[in-house]
């Protein structure tokens, strides 16, 4: 076991896949292990670099192999699965996982704290409470057109509504027994999601990483607190450019024979965030356009120009992936937001002197 260098281990609830390399990438050991087992065999397990696919459990292993001494390596499933040249079971992945964690050039993902993880259960947590309570409204207003009733899509307007219908002569009893239970159901979700904005609101508040990026425009609590639970570390990337990669907001490229093809965005990296920062891009195009052409500031007249250019779903996607990078820029140098900083920019020529 002292030649051992690399482990690949394919995680899952009860069975373990483990894949043992030496230092040169000659297979030591293949094993499958069921949960208490692995626990034994993983105690004994002499300081190497443990590799896992980043999915579920994978950073509270990664912690628990960090917390003795080894170096923990989390790897996207996609960079996995080019390292595996026959068919899917636990054992190829297991060593595909331990052939990639040993690639020069891998990236992997940052493993994340208890803390972090906490703070992400409750945006998750309130995502699925938000899908529950569309898709319960869009159900109710799809029955109640059965009998002629058409609802604004609010769900403000829709609670609003509930008490007339309820006493509505046109619908029947049970109707009526049935809309007391959505009525029901509905309070209860609002007051569940009311305090998962409470928490979010919170560590937004406590977080500095939260705070100085809720200084930009278009970035609420709940965006800076994701920002914050998932990029505690903006260094981790190298620059703005590859962080607005990461989250999936740049060109998929099929360039080939020297010539470059873009396509539509790539859609890779982190779903969550990445929806936050289009939907605080809504808010900043809306109020670019809104804003007085004479008195725009400088990134409201390039929003403005964009729309004119490209329309409005491009202009929000060139809008999301510029915060990102703005939010790059000032997370990982730790600054706050400046709207004059591309003045000092080496490549901007310098102002003329104000006039005496």
């Amino acid at each position: 076991m002292d030649q051992l260098t690399t482990v690949g281990i394919d995680l899952a609830k009860d069975v373990f896949a483990i894949c043992v390399l030496d230092a040169t990438g000659v297979v030591l050991q293949r094993r499958v292990l069921r949960r208490d087992a692995f626990m034994r065999w993983a105690e004994q397990l002499s300081p190497c670099r443990v590799a896992m696919e980043a999915c579920g459990s994978s950073h509270h292993w990664g912690r628990w192999f960090a917390a003795r001494g080894h170096t923990a390596r989390l790897i996207p499933a996609e960079f996995v699965k080019p390292f595996r040249p026959g068919g899917k079971n636990d054992a190829a992945d297991a060593e595909a996982i331990a052939v990639a964690a040993r690639q020069p050039t891998m990236r992997f993902v940052a493993i994340k704290s208890v803390e972090q993880q906490a703070i992400l259960a409750w945006h998750s947590v309130r995502q699925g409470w938000q899908e529950e309570r569309t898709a319960l409204l869009n159900r109710t207003r799809g029955l109640l057109a059965e009998f002629g009733v058409v609802i604004a899509r609010s769900a403000d307007r829709f609670l609003s509504a509930l008490p007339q219908l309820i006493d509505d002569a046109r619908l029947p009893d049970p109707v009526h027994c049935m809309l007391l239970e959505v009525r029901e159901q509905l309070v209860a979700l609002n007051l569940r999601l009311a305090r998962c904005d409470h928490q979010i609101a919170t560590h937004a508040r406590s977080s500095d990483v939260a705070r100085r990026a809720g200084e930009l425009l278009g970035v609420g609590p709940v965006t800076s607190s994701a920002m914050a639970a998932t990029v505690p570390n903006a260094k981790v990337f190298r620059n703005g450019r590859q962080f607005g990669a990461w989250l999936g907001l740049t060109p998929r490229q099929h360039s080939s024979g020297g010539r470059t093809r873009l396509g539509h965005i790539s859609l890779r990296g982190n779903v969550y965030l990445r929806t936050l920062l289009v939907q605080g891009a809504r808010s900043t195009l809306q109020s670019a356009l809104r804003a007085d052409p004479t008195h725009a500031s400088r990134l409201q007249r390039w929003i403005r120009q964009l729309h004119e250019r490209k329309g409005y779903h491009k202009t929000l996607i060139a809008i999301a992936n510029k915060h990102a990078r703005m939010l790059w820029a000032m997370l990982a140098k730790n600054e706050h937001y400046d709207a004059d900083a591309w003045q000092r920019h080496p490549m901007h020529p310098p102002l003329p002197p104000a006039a005496s």
